[in-house]
């Protein structure tokens, strides 16, 4: 009978580290409802479970549902204060809010909690869409270059970047992007049509 009971003691934390590895399975697989149900019960049985939370509202960013995702990233960080995934998904909930405060706020921070971080190509992408909202081309560009040294093989990132460097009147550098973009994807309207605009703007009337 003891070994029995030793047996069902072993099994549990195994048992629960497979329903994580099932909910984190689900979402690597697109299946974003059944990762948000399997979290949300992980979550019902032990509120304190980080690695739910995260998986939850990686899964809720993935449906747009925003608000919902900021109430358990919010949650998720009175757990754990400076939990990097955390603060990168509350950049995210609020860049797709439109609430660029918050968004740049978060995304700085994830920054500087982790430079390395996993995210932290994207986070500089959305934080170059971040300055293009606002008009500040030039401190997108210094964030988009970054972006592109991470992932050069991003042509859209490369499509952003010129445009970012076209509006702040560097027209060399955004037709050296736009071609760079064009060389990855040559299908890319948006990279040829800025690379005309440009050389166009480059040659004068």
């Amino acid at each position: 009978m003891g070994g029995f009971f030793l047996f069902l003691i072993c099994l549990s934390p195994a048992a629960e580290a497979q329903q994580r590895v099932d909910a984190l399975q689900e979402y690597r697989s697109g299946n974003f409802e059944d990762a948000v149900r399997i979290c949300k019960a992980e979550i019902a049985a032990n509120p304190n479970n980080l690695e739910s939370h995260v998986v939850l509202c990686w899964s809720l960013v993935a449906l747009g549902r925003y608000e919902e995702g900021r109430s358990y990233a919010l949650a998720g960080r009175n757990i754990s204060r400076y939990d990097p995934r955390i603060i990168e998904i509350l950049g995210e909930v609020y860049y797709f809010q439109g609430r660029n405060t918050e968004a740049l706020q978060y995304f700085q921070e994830y920054v500087n909690l982790a430079p390395q971080g996993t995210r932290v190509n994207t986070v500089y992408y959305y934080i170059g869409e971040v300055f293009i909202r606002r008009g500040q081309f030039r401190r997108a560009d210094i964030a988009l270059s970054t972006a592109v040294y991470y992932v050069p093989e991003n042509a859209e990132w490369w499509v952003r970047l010129a445009y970012a460097r076209e509006n702040a009147g560097e027209i060399q550098g955004a037709i050296s992007a736009y071609e760079r973009a064009l060389t990855l994807d040559s299908r890319m309207a948006d990279a040829r049509r800025g690379l005309e605009r440009t050389r166009a703007s480059l040659n004068g009337p």
